[in-house]
């Protein structure tokens, strides 16, 4: 195991001197390592182009391999500490902003009853940001709306989108069914997706289009009149109870459904924490379920 991190070290690190640095070694301690792995391998993992050592075919197949490898070795490890101290003193967990706030503080609160003591760390995440939190193991547990490669997840609840702006906007001044034509004219309000791989959410066919980073700054600007969104009907409903904000009568296409999952980081390694958490999400979802599909 040793010699694979040293491999991965080197690979990471762009080289012998700055891996040992990270390895806290010396670095004729890390050359020997790699050298020793090729010479029981009977295999060249690096080869000299110019002034640059780089992985031969062989060598980048031997790496990713490693890679795994020693995640795989990682999680284990975690996992055994986990188990052998018992409950996780703290639980990491990305959500996807659509899933209604009050909801989660709702399950927060339930699990705050049971364990006070344990620390709670929320990344509220849009699209693929939510996937990367997941394939980079930095969260425990997932609320997003597609499932990464690699994991499984329980169907947690579908959720209805109009598109919506203030009552005085211009669009509803026209006094008729609109059409996505009649959106084009008009500003846009769109949330920047969190992850390095950045997709849209949806249409963006509007000339004019403010993105911002976070639901609420969305939700204030469109009661301000300064623009229309698509929203999660239960993330705005005490808007629209208020008449800060009233549905787009779109002749088509005003009402969109979209799904959300629950997603462990790793099921079999997950600790009692995490397991209570995603019950009580599951049973504080299901109460809703009704008003979230009508």
């Amino acid at each position: 195991m040793e010699q694979w991190r040293s491999l991965r070290a080197v690979v990471d690190a762009g080289g012998y001197a700055r891996a040992a640095e990270l390895m806290h070694k010396s670095q004729s301690a890390v050359t020997y390592a790699v050298q020793k792995m090729e010479t029981l391998l009977g295999v060249e993992l690096f080869e000299i182009v110019g002034r640059k050592a780089r992985l031969t075919p062989t060598g980048e197949v031997l790496y990713r391999r490693a890679k795994a490898l020693l995640d795989e070795a990682g999680a284990l490890e975690n996992a055994a500490a986990g188990l052998a101290a018992g409950w996780e003193p703290e639980l990491r967990l990305a959500v996807e902003i659509i899933f209604p706030t009050w909801l989660l503080l709702q399950c927060f609160a339930r699990f705050a009853e049971e364990r006070p003591q344990t620390r709670i760390e929320l990344y509220e995440s849009v699209l693929s940001g939510t996937e990367e939190a997941l394939l980079q193991r930095n969260v425990d547990l997932a609320i997003c709306s597609q499932v990464p490669p690699g994991f499984s997840g329980d169907p947690l609840m579908r959720l209805r989108f109009i598109a919506a702006a203030h009552p005085d906007h211009p669009l509803h001044r026209l006094g008729r069914e609109l059409t996505l034509q009649d959106l084009r004219k008009h500003r846009h309000l769109v949330i920047r997706d969190t992850g390095s791989r950045r997709r849209s959410g949806g249409w963006l066919g509007a000339e004019q289009s403010w993105t911002v980073s976070h639901k609420a700054t969305s939700i204030h600007a469109a009661t301000m009149g300064l623009g229309f969104a698509w929203f999660p009907q239960e993330t705005v409903r005490g808007e629209l109870e208020r008449g800060m904000l009233k549905p787009l009568p779109l002749r088509e296409g005003g009402e969109r459904w979209g799904s959300l999952y629950l997603v462990f980081a790793d099921r079999d390694y997950a600790g009692p924490g995490t397991r209570s958490l995603a019950e009580i999400i599951r049973a504080q979802v299901a109460t809703i379920m009704p008003t979230a599909d009508g």
